[in-house]
């Protein structure tokens, strides 16, 4: 984690300047959010614990495709690919085969999509979290199925078009609030994480950081915006990401052993229409589905307060 005293700009010089476990040269589509996403979890992992190693474990996705065919590989960690539904099986079988050969310091982690994490192989991840397997698990948050197309998931937004939700019949029905069911089965630490600004980097290193040094079940979402999938030029992935918790849609914060906190609380909230106007994906809304958004983003922050307070001890 990094030390206040250092400075922003040396703690920034240090995040530029480490080593990319993400490869040049891959095949991810222009302005990929979660490529800027992978490329920090990595390193904010190796570098809150540098003696460990890292095995990477990815279920079927697009990145099963930007990871490269044999030999060629985008990462400079082991990766492991495994079918849809299996992941976190797969990555504690990996775990246990590690432990009985006596090798401790290495972190196992699932990259896995919104389809592999909270559809087709939820039951998975949710007996990893049951058991709660030593296991470090990112949901890659894209909010669709889009290797395969752009269709509609679990994660879906309210509102939004997929090639299986047109504009004609858009997405009814919120998305699947993930993080509060893993946070459900008592894991010891559960995060949100988006990039934006150097304050959302500095969020999203120091939750990376803490889930590295928290033994058991960790759960990271981290929101991944996708030029073609959400319908915006490729130049603006991070002022997606930037609008997206500006505006409260997507909040930060984490259960760290039972106890929530807001990790980011913006001073002036922009309207969520600011966030729904950058993208194609929503052009279709009218004001009326809009203002719906806008209160149903509301009720999840008032909730979000209130595990908060909840969680404070008294008199704070």
């Amino acid at each position: 984690m990094p030390a206040p005293e250092r400075g922003m700009s040396a703690w920034l010089e240090e995040v530029v300047s480490e080593e990319r476990l993400l490869l040049p040269g891959h095949s991810a589509c222009a302005g990929c959010g979660p490529a800027i996403n992978i490329r920090h979890v990595l390193g904010a992992l190796a570098a809150a614990t540098p003696e460990s190693k890292i095995v990477l474990v990815i279920p079927a996705s697009c990145w099963t495709i930007i990871t490269g065919v044999w030999p060629v590989s985008a990462f400079a960690v082991t990766v492991y690919l495994t079918p849809f539904a299996s992941a976190a099986a797969e990555a504690s079988g990996i775990k246990a085969a590690l432990r009985l050969r006596g090798v401790e310091n290495t972190h196992v982690v699932v990259w896995g999509g919104d389809g592999a994490t909270g559809d087709i192989g939820f039951s998975g991840v949710s007996a990893a979290a049951e058991r709660n397997e030593d296991l470090l698990y990112v949901l890659n948050d894209n909010e669709a199925y889009m290797n395969t197309g752009v269709q509609k998931s679990g994660a879906t937004p309210e509102g939004a078009w997929t090639t299986t939700t047109p504009a004609s019949a858009p997405r009814a029905g919120q998305k699947k609030d993930i993080a509060r069911i893993m946070a459900a089965h008592g894991i010891p630490y559960v995060a949100t994480l988006a990039l934006g600004s150097v304050p959302l980097l500095k969020d999203f290193r120091a939750k990376v950081a803490r889930a590295a040094e928290v033994p058991g079940f960790r759960f990271l979402q981290v929101l991944g915006p996708c030029p073609p999938g959400w319908r915006y030029p490729t130049s603006q992935s991070t002022e997606l990401a930037r609008l997206a918790v500006e505006s409260r849609y997507f909040p930060l914060f984490a259960c760290d052993e039972g106890d929530w906190k807001l990790t980011v609380r913006p001073k002036k909230p922009l309207p969520v229409r600011d966030f729904l106007a950058a993208q194609g994906r929503f052009a279709h809304l009218s004001d009326a589905a809009i203002e719906r958004i806008q209160a149903h983003v509301d009720e999840r922050w008032e909730l979000l307060e209130g595990l908060e307070a909840a969680a404070a001890p008294a008199g704070r």
